[in-house]
């Protein structure tokens, strides 16, 4: 007997298709997960999609469990939110949260599992990975009580920071975005929302991940003397111009990088990282960040729709409710 998933490839530049994969049954210190939702992360993996990976980053933008090699044909996704099937008692049943691809069912070792909360939808905790990302920029940024924040570029990062400092003691967070529809993002997460000719300067603290030139000029200008810029946008094989000129030594400004693939704090771990994320989700504040729904079957047309900006995203949620396991998982 062989037991295959169904599983989502990219294969070349604007193409991809589900294909049958091999799954083996899960031996000493693993589980099986039957997968509930995806997330497609509109940045990051339309950014793969199109094959924009630059060749010196390939082992560093690897997914914790892709299968192939940039640029194609590859296995790449990191929202993944199932339940345990087969696996130590003490998981059986649990929904969890995993970095994997859009796949219907896979095995990992137990490790790379973190418990969904009880207070937490599992629809709404494929956001896990990207308020993780959100959680150590923060840390990065270490922000003070009484801040002037913005966050420039509201997408599904920028908006997991926003949500994040929402509530933040005392401080002035607002959210800018050259799209006025992201109004409503900022409007349902309860802080400020202007365009990036409005936005309020003066800011102490700049969180950047537009991805665009303009978004970090923009950044940049909204900045007090001694501010400081977060730089968390991937910009893959594109070059960009900082503007360093001006005022930039003369307000002495401070840009500085922030990835989620080193802990932000030196006191916690990785799994402490995410179950704090998972954490935070409980606050139905989050659910502004998911903005569509896709069947698993439907990803081959959903995703060159999602990187083309035919369909606009923040987190654009894969829904396996609806397929019938009864068997079809196991062939001769």
């Amino acid at each position: 007997m062989t037991r295959t998933a169904s599983a989502f490839w990219l294969n070349e530049s604007g193409k991809g298709e589900v294909r049958q994969v091999t799954l083996a049954g899960p031996g000493p210190g693993e589980v099986e997960v039957r997968t509930l939702f995806s997330g497609v992360s509109r940045g990051t993996e339309t950014l793969v999609f199109r094959g924009g990976v630059p060749e010196n980053q390939h082992a560093v933008m690897r997914a914790p469990f892709q299968e192939g090699e940039f640029p194609w044909p590859v296995k790449y996704g990191y929202l993944n939110v199932g339940v345990v099937e087969h696996g130590p008692e003490r998981l059986r049943g649990r929904t969890v949260f995993c970095l994997y691809p859009h796949q219907t069912r896979y095995v990992v070792p137990e490790t790379a599992v973190t418990l969904v909360p009880d207070t937490v939808p599992a629809a709404r905790a494929v956001l896990a990975g990207t308020v993780e990302t959100a959680v150590n920029a923060v840390w990065d940024a270490r922000p003070l009580i009484g801040d002037r924040i913005a966050v420039v570029g509201g997408g599904m990062v920028g908006s997991s920071i926003a949500a994040v400092l929402a509530t933040f003691p005392g401080a002035r967070v607002q959210l800018v975005d050259a799209d006025p529809a992201r109004a409503a993002v900022a409007d349902q997460l309860g802080i400020g929302f202007a365009l990036p000719g409005n936005a309020l300067d003066g800011c102490d603290l700049v969180f950047h991940a537009s991805a665009t030139e303009p978004g970090l000029t923009t950044a940049l200008n909204l900045l007090a003397p001694e501010g400081r810029v977060v730089e968390l946008s991937w910009y893959g094989d594109r070059k960009i111009a900082v503007p360093l000129g001006e005022f930039f030594h003369s307000r002495r400004l401070t840009i500085r990088s922030s990835q989620v693939g080193t802990v932000g704090r030196p006191d916690r771990t990785y799994a402490e990282r995410m179950a704090l994320a998972l954490d935070l989700l409980a606050d139905d504040r989050f659910d502004a960040l998911i903005t569509g729904d896709s069947r698993f079957e439907e990803l081959p047309d959903v995703m060159p729709r999602l990187a083309d900006g035919e369909i606009p995203a923040l987190c654009h949620r894969i829904d396996y409710s609806h397929i019938n396991y009864g068997g079809s998982h196991v062939s001769e």
